[in-house]
């Protein structure tokens, strides 16, 4: 069993916590599920872009589904504790929907790299085959990465059994009392594996740029549909860095709470920005999810 200190600050208001976590968790929960629903029903939303999106938000439902439900069990208990497997289990599900989330981006701008850059070529390039085996390698390559990672840690013998976060990570290596030296130079690898990606990024968005430059209706394609890719992006990665820094420089001397918002800060605001950026920002979705708020109260009355 292992300790969960994170919320060690928090009993003298557990209560309160725990209506704003369930709260923030079924908001969540209702914009991701309202942009799968649109996206579904609707069968002209049912091009790469919007496929794509669709898988972005499910795996945003995936990474909350592995935190939330502990955590409000947790503000409900005196004792912050789970179980090996438990921990294993937690820190499969957040850390393969990191993953996921890095390469669902990746291959989202390679979809709008081809869309402005060989428009002429884009139906012939993204087909239903193409983009199948997109997302299989979207979510089949973080799945069974992460599963290794955590069949090597499961190998280790642990000293201890005290984490100081609120949820389950690597820390889980740092309480291990035997060579950790092939887990941490396979996440090496992984680190090494994800920012090949953010560079793939980097590329295609370059030329996306350049190829806006000489169009206005290709810039006013940029606006539309690439933008709030950009802004997921750039959310995404704002929120991993925090989470990294918190892991190589947290300190005891920082506020507990201060630690907390450090760790989680890349569970709660891309499963949240992502589907009111995206639903705010491309008019097609905007306006189904509009239509079918007014279709409601027609009914209603």
């Amino acid at each position: 069993m292992f300790t969960l200190s994170g919320l060690n600050e928090t009993r003298t208001n557990k209560n309160i916590y725990f209506a704003f976590t369930l709260l923030l968790y079924l908001l969540m929960v209702i914009v991701n599920l309202t942009l799968i629903a649109t996206i579904i029903i609707e069968k002209t939303l049912h091009d790469p872009m919007y496929i794509l999106l669709c898988n972005l938000c499910v795996n945003g439902l995936y990474g909350t589904a592995g935190f939330y439900p502990k955590l409000l069990s947790d503000f409900l208990c005196d004792s912050h504790v789970i179980s090996y497997v438990g921990c294993l289990t937690q820190s499969y599900v957040i850390y393969s929907s990191v993953m996921c989330e890095i390469t669902i981006l990746t291959v989202m701008a390679y979809d709008r790299y081809v869309a402005i850059c060989r428009p002429l070529q884009y139906h012939s390039v993204m087909t239903p085959p193409t983009v199948g085996k997109l997302l299989l390698f979207a979510w089949g390559y973080p799945f069974c990465s992460i599963f290794i990672s955590i069949y090597l840690t499961y190998r280790l013998t642990l000293c201890g059994s005290h984490i100081d976060k609120l949820y389950c990570d690597v820390s889980v290596v740092t309480v291990s009392c035997s060579a950790t030296i092939l887990s941490r130079g396979y996440g090496f690898i992984l680190i090494i594996a994800q920012f090949a990606q953010v560079f793939f990024i980097i590329y295609t968005y370059t030329q996306i740029v350049r190829a806006c430059l000489k169009s206005i209706e290709q810039r006013s394609k940029f606006m539309q549909t690439c933008l709030p890719h950009m802004m997921a992006l750039i959310n995404f990665s704002i929120s991993a860095f925090i989470d990294a820094m918190y892991s190589k420089y947290s300190s005891e001397t920082l506020p507990q709470s201060l630690r907390n918002i450090m760790a989680v800060e890349y569970l709660v605001i891309p499963p949240l920005f992502n589907p009111l950026v995206y639903g705010l920002k491309l008019h097609q979705i905007r306006r189904r999810v509009f239509r079918a708020c007014a279709r409601d109260k027609v009914t209603q009355m």
